[in-house]
């Protein structure tokens, strides 16, 4: 069969774009593939495009146009499953407050500073403007401490762990930390952050702050130390009845098979479903912006604020959420359920990386000396 110019250059551009969605659905870890479950919005965007121009320049009586059309409408609707969840189109997972009950709110900012970055004053005015209750800080080396320690007039209770290495973590809290610990958990220069925050009506969280490596050619060449890393998170949160808060820089996209993997083992919900994007990198390419920082909760809470901040000269912009801790759990029966499959698939991940669930601290289990 003959192709013309035009037919050609789009069977080559749909035989592309196939290859880009259906390549994900693997469960290879090597880096290249997984760094595909990032950009499914563009992709979206991309197929949308090549979907339109092939019925508007492609002549429509040919079979092999029409084949065209389907692949893409096809490629387009899975893509379109992914990310729907993270717009308005789509129900919310987590309700929102009808009433902001003070003393069982909780106000979080976390933020990704990136270590070069020197406009440390830019994130302090966010922090004065919104007042969290808790900053945690990625990438903050001795010389952000430094800047950051004049909150403590304010946050008193804190957790330090500078490193230079783009991974040192920092917690400045104006509600008290128990039980804090840093802990390696899979690899040795990663560290995490796990603390018991307690709020003035007097109920506990366990919070758990993380920042593991991202797949890619610079740093590990597969995903399976992060993967590790988020589900022993998550096997150690499901087994407690303690209200729970896992947030950080997870190198992870929102809507990837490993982060809904993560959610299904945990039982932890999404505030952003139903919501928004919350598209939180890269700050300085609004092309390439995907949902890199994350905050999520038990079942405990609801929301009455989820915000992505202004540029403060990171490459990543933090992320606000503010939650209300309620007494009924009425997100029970939302969320996302793990099948045998899933367990299974988590349970590789551990084993694959030496590491359990026995091995993330619990702060609410520490006796306080």
């Amino acid at each position: 069969m003959h192709l013309d110019f035009m037919s050609a250059t789009f069977l080559i551009i749909t035989l592309i774009l196939v290859a880009l969605t259906m390549l994900p659905i693997c469960r290879y870890e090597v880096w290249w593939i997984r760094s595909l479950d990032f950009p499914r919005l563009q992709l979206f965007l991309i197929i949308l495009t090549a979907f339109l121009l092939e019925l508007v320049l492609l002549d429509l009586s040919l079979p092999l146009t029409w084949i065209l059309v389907a692949i893409a409408l096809l490629c387009l609707s899975y893509q379109a499953w992914w990310i729907v969840p993270y717009t308005r189109l789509f129900p919310v997972e987590v309700k929102a407050a009808d009433t902001v009950d003070y003393k069982n709110r909780i106000k979080i900012i976390t933020a990704n500073v990136l270590m070069s970055n020197r406009n440390a004053k830019g994130l302090v005015a966010l922090v004065h403007e919104y007042q969290p209750d808790i900053l945690v800080t990625l990438e903050s080396d001795i010389w952000w401490q430094a800047q950051l320690d004049s909150l403590e007039t304010k946050y008193s209770f804190t957790i330090k762990c500078p490193l230079d290495n783009f991974y040192g973590m920092h917690v400045y809290s104006k509600i008290p930390l128990m039980n804090s610990q840093i802990a390696y958990l899979v690899e040795q220069d990663k560290p995490s952050m796990h603390t018991l925050a307690l709020l003035p009506s007097g109920h506990k969280i366990r919070i758990h702050f993380l920042h593991p490596a991202p797949p890619s050619p610079t740093e590990n060449e597969e995903s399976s130390e992060r993967d590790a890393a988020l589900i022993i998170i998550a096997k150690s949160v499901a087994e407690t009845n303690v209200p729970v808060i896992v947030t950080g820089d997870l190198n992870d996209v929102a809507w990837s098979e490993t982060t809904r993997l993560f959610r299904k083992t945990s039982g932890l919900f999404d505030p952003r479903v139903g919501r928004g994007m919350f598209n939180t990198f890269h700050a300085n390419y609004w092309f390439i912006r995907w949902p890199l920082d994350h905050l999520f909760h038990s079942k405990h809470f609801t929301v009455h604020n989820i915000k992505k901040l202004r540029s403060f000269g990171s490459d990543h912009f933090a992320l606000f959420t503010e939650l209300i801790l309620k007494a009924d759990n009425d997100n029970e029966h939302n969320g996302l359920n793990a099948d045998t499959d899933d367990l299974s698939w988590a349970e590789a991940k551990m084993s694959d990386q030496n590491v359990d669930k026995k091995d993330v601290p619990r702060p609410e289990k520490t006796e306080v000396n």
